[in-house]
């Protein structure tokens, strides 16, 4: 790995460029005083994520440098005023798609089966089942079960929250279950409430169930939110709670630094206001260590950090978790009203796989797949793709963010591409406003292969043809 970072590190810095012959494999060898399969290793490392490519009888040579990719989207524009929220009719349409098996669905954010441990999660499951009593059939407390809070706690202590315990953590039905929790804890129909632009449209939906305003704040593809304009829209629009991903945002990918995030949580202190942090995408980061939340400097409890295992482990367990901070009590009471309680087994035996270590190992084998993924991903939109094309350059997560030419509507992009059995999410879904109709969403989860490369090249000559 310290090979193939090396040489990674000097193809980013243009020091090797696009064609350049590396290195022998047997010359690599003797300067660095490691076995010639080391090297190979290396070698291999580096052809899985793009970068360099074998020729036969030749050797290795540079085959792609992140300088080519092309330039990032640039920031919205603010809007004058609250929306009511209306979710359209092309969410659903959008999100139909989500199960035929001959659609190539780059549509959904989520992990695919084949870099999921379904074996040890199986195995997890049925401890579980021996562990409970009666099986696992009965109520599991209001709070959530014990050892998994625990296991969180452990979990949140390594990231850095390391003033939270157990007591501090309520399990909810996955993340989306955290957030109705947490927005209904902390608003009241009528209320405005602010949200990224673009933003996940699935919180567009929340908001218009809860009959909530939506304020939609600029956002930097590489910083998150404009803080500067947040600080003065929070008196003026009289917004009463955020709702923000902070790491690695649905869609544009942005991660909020340090120094935004500090910055963030004295705005909503100076203004009393609630921070939803929605932070389910942190463990999918591609750098050296996981990025910090809101959380880790909240120190008046108006931050209520919600998660899940559904982006990182399990979807189907729908197993999520909030930390509700000073809204505790009123989340425990919204819980017992809605749900009662949430699901014993799935809990119980996330717990069993958390205690015996097993999450850490399958996430870095995670990390490492999406990384590789999403290179590939942007090599081939770089390809196929009009050349005024910009894509975001994410540093976790599952997506990219793409802007076209203006030109281009991508709800038609969409159709096209619909007839040809390829789906993706038109940019026109990820707001209340009339923007965003020649960006589009694709997700980078599925592993590289020749049906996901023919994919891409599809919807960027389908673009060619709309230009």
């Amino acid at each position: 790995m310290q090979v193939a970072e090396r040489i990674q590190a000097m193809i980013e810095k243009e020091v090797m460029k696009t064609g350049d012959k590396l290195p022998s494999v047997r010359s690599l060898s003797k300067e660095h005083g490691i076995s010639m399969s080391t090297v190979f290793q290396a070698y291999y490392h580096l052809e899985s994520k793009g970068f360099i490519e074998p020729r036969p009888k030749s050797g290795y040579y540079v085959r792609f440098s992140p300088r080519r990719l092309p330039e990032m989207p640039k920031p919205c524009r603010p809007v004058k005023k609250a929306s009511e929220v209306n979710v359209s009719d092309m969410i659903t349409e959008v999100f139909n798609h989500l199960s035929p098996d001959d659609v190539l669905r780059f549509n959904v954010a989520v992990p695919p089966e084949v870099l999921l441990p379904a074996a040890k999660l199986s195995k997890s499951l049925i401890q579980a089942m021996r562990s409970l009593p009666a099986g696992g059939v009965n109520y599991e407390s209001l709070q959530g079960n014990h050892l998994l809070r625990r296991q969180i706690a452990r979990m949140n202590m390594h990231w850095g929250v390391t003033t939270f315990t157990e007591d501090d953590i309520v399990t909810t039905t996955g993340c989306m279950d955290a957030l109705t929790l947490c927005l209904s804890a902390t608003t009241q129909p009528g209320d405005v409430i602010a949200l990224e632009s673009p933003a996940y449209s699935g919180t567009f939906q929340l908001a218009e169930s809860l009959g909530l305003k939506v304020l939609e704040v600029p956002t930097n593809p590489v910083t998150g939110v404009d803080l500067e304009y947040l600080d003065k829209a929070i008196p003026k629009f009289k917004i009463k709670a955020c709702v923000f991903v902070t790491n690695f945002s649905n869609p544009l990918g942005a991660c909020m630094p340090d120094k935004h995030k500090r910055e963030l949580v004295k705005l909503v202190n100076k203004y009393d206001i609630p921070l939803i942090e929605d932070d389910i995408y942190a463990d999918l980061y591609f750098g050296k260590t996981r990025p910090s939340s809101c959380k880790q400097y909240d120190r008046h409890g108006n931050v209520l950090l919600c998660n899940s295992f559904s982006k990182s482990l399990a979807p189907g367990y729908r197993v999520g978790w909030t930390m509700p901070g000073k809204y505790k009590d009123k989340v425990l009471r919204l819980k017992l009203n809605h749900t009662v309680s949430s699901a014993t087994l799935p809990q119980a035996a996330i717990a069993h796989f958390l205690e015996n270590g097993r999450y850490e190992h399958h996430l870095r084998n995670l990390r490492k797949m999406l990384h590789t993924q999403c290179l590939r991903y942007q090599q081939a939109i770089a390809d196929y793709f009009p050349e005024d094309t910009c894509v975001t350059r994410p540093q976790g997560g599952y997506v990219l963010w793409l802007e076209l030419n203006k030109s281009i509507n991508t709800f038609e992009l969409y159709d096209l591409a619909m007839k040809k059995k390829v789906s993706f999410a038109p940019g026109r879904i990820f707001s209340l406003q009339d923007r965003y109709t020649n960006c589009l969403r694709i997700s980078h989860s599925n592993p590289w292969s020749k049906q996901v490369d023919d994919g891409l090249k599809t919807i960027g000559k389908l673009a060619h043809q709309l230009l």
